[in-house]
């Protein structure tokens, strides 16, 4: 991959505005996973805690391919 086709992007936001629901969506877009795939909601949210609540409680930093940008 060409180091120009790769992106940074960070997300911020106030609470409950949309930033992991926005995050989810982007890896569907991306076609990482099957169409036949069962894919947990909230797919950054691993802490148990974080699940409990349905809260994001410590950032995360995930990574995806799109076309020829990553």
């Amino acid at each position: 991959m060409k180091q120009e086709n790769i992106r940074n992007v960070a997300i911020i936001a106030h609470v409950d505005h949309g930033k992991t629901t926005l995050v989810d969506q982007l890896f569907r877009q991306s076609g990482m996973f099957r169409d036949n795939q069962q894919v947990a909601e909230r797919l950054m949210d691993s802490m148990d805690l974080e699940r409990e609540r349905g809260i994001t409680i410590a950032s995360k930093n995930g990574s995806y391919q799109y076309k020829d940008y990553r």
